[in-house]
């Protein structure tokens, strides 16, 4: 899809993942949704948590459906639970998982707070989380938007693992903001800007914070 597509010019770089049957939860930044044929040109089989709305897209939805991709309602928890049981029992035939910890596409291409649980299964089963950074798609397929806009160059780079053996639930947050500020540094640096434009949750809270006076 992205080879055929005119407004998608791709660029992969980062680590090389020299087994890919050695399972990873990988974690990405969420800009639209050409992130998933973009984030699929990597070379190792892994299967998607996301949304069950995503499976009702034409096309990109029913290949996901095809794939065995894991679908989740997220206004049911038990739709949750069972989906994270679908995730765990892929990772336990040695095949990663990936998820967007935001939940839901950036509108503007910063990156928003991250929810617990990808970090979550990673340590509870002792399994490396790896990162992905993608930058670009946000301009390419715009949110609330069909209409693909001019060529972009697209960003996507797999980011250093980091193990999580020896850690407990306790860690869990440590390591989800270390994750999300990993993305959020790559994303800065392809930008040429400072993380704190890139980090919705600080930019919100510089707009929010009152101004002090003398």
């Amino acid at each position: 899809m992205t080879d055929v597509n005119p407004s998608v010019q791709l660029q992969i770089s980062g680590e090389q993942i020299d087994n890919p049957r050695r399972p990873y939860v990988v974690v990405s930044n969420h800009q639209s949704l050409a992130d998933i044929p973009i984030i699929s040109n990597l070379p190792w089989e892994m299967k998607w948590i996301a949304k069950d709305t995503l499976f009702r897209v034409p096309f990109v939805g029913w290949m996901m459906t095809l794939a065995g991709d894991i679908s989740v309602d997220r206004a049911s928890k038990r739709a949750g639970a069972q989906a994270l049981l679908a995730a765990r029992r892929y990772l336990e035939q040695k095949c990663s998982v990936i998820f967007f910890p935001e939940g839901t596409r950036s509108p503007d291409g910063r990156v928003a707070a991250f929810a617990d649980g990808a970090f979550h299964m990673a340590v509870n089963l002792q399994i490396p989380v790896l990162p992905l950074a993608v930058e670009g798609a946000y301009k390419c397929l715009p949110k609330k938007s069909w209409r693909f806009g001019k060529t972009q160059k697209i960003f996507l780079k797999v980011l250093p693992p980091l193990e999580t053996t020896g850690m407990t639930k306790d860690d869990v947050p440590a390591l989800r903001e270390r994750v999300r500020r990993t993305i959020v540094a790559q994303i800065a640096s392809w930008r040429g800007v400072d993380a704190a434009t890139v980090d919705h949750i600080k930019t919100e809270q510089q707009i929010h914070t009152p101004a002090t006076t003398l």
